[in-house]
């Protein structure tokens, strides 16, 4: 059985995507109760030894500075540890469980519709059937996970706020906001199947869209102009300098 440590948001939708009774622990929040209670399993409440003990794979979903904390209070021998705890290294989780197999993954959060995708650094191919369960899976060295986790590890709340900006324009162009963004959102699900079908060539996608002086032109214009490059590359850096 999967044990769960730190029930946190991206631990649950693992769980929900993996759709599998896990043991959860959490700190104090009520939150491993919540998250069996939904997909069966078992809350061990605070214990994570008992998790330890009766786990074979670990899943570290607690917040990054507790590693040695929660690590000093377990026996990981013979255990198979992942992290997907943000800037933990794979020497850090190594030193912390000595004894362990540690994978280091970065999943995001579509795992829980098992659309997701996550990257592995090199050396953890022995979760890649786990996570493939759960979407796409990219196995990397690990000097390039942050790089990777800025692209794809964003992605669903740089597409909620484009979402969200462009049903806002659509309503006060006249269409009411659940309409709107049913429209959208299949819209945006299409483009993107379209882009794979593609072969990822956004330039093509965007002349069959864009006819010379269309509204399509007059659209991609205005974002050009409002410096809508410019906004995701330092929103990119904002988030590998973090």
């Amino acid at each position: 059985m999967i044990g769960i440590v730190g029930a946190g948001n991206m631990a649950g939708a693992l769980a929900r995507g993996w759709g599998e009774p896990v043991l959860a622990t959490d700190g104090g929040s009520g939150r491993a109760r919540m998250l069996v209670d939904e997909i069966g399993g078992e809350s061990l409440g605070t214990d994570n030894a008992e998790l330890f003990r009766r786990s074979d794979t670990i899943i570290l979903g607690h917040k990054p500075y507790q590693l040695e904390q929660v690590a000093d209070h377990v026996d990981g021998a013979g255990k198979t540890v992942i992290s997907v705890l943000g800037a933990t290294t794979l020497q850090q989780l190594q030193e912390a469980y000595p004894d362990s197999t540690v994978i280091r993954a970065m999943p995001n959060t579509p795992v829980a519709v098992r659309q997701g995708v996550t990257v592995i650094a090199q050396g953890g191919e022995s979760a890649v059937e786990l996570f493939e369960r759960v979407g796409a899976v990219f196995v990397l060295p690990e000097s390039q996970l942050e790089v990777a986790t800025a692209a794809m590890g964003v992605t669903p709340a740089f597409v909620a706020l484009i979402v969200e900006a462009t049903v806002d324009a659509a309503v006060r162009s006249g269409l009411k906001a659940d309409l709107a963004s049913e429209i959208f959102l299949k819209a945006v699900a299409g483009s993107a199947e379209l882009l794979l079908a593609r072969g990822g060539d956004t330039l093509a996608v965007r002349r069959e869209v864009t006819s010379p002086g269309g509204s399509t032109a007059r659209g991609l214009a205005a974002l050009e102009r409002n410096g809508v490059r410019v906004a995701f590359d330092d929103a990119m850096s904002a988030v590998i300098g973090r």
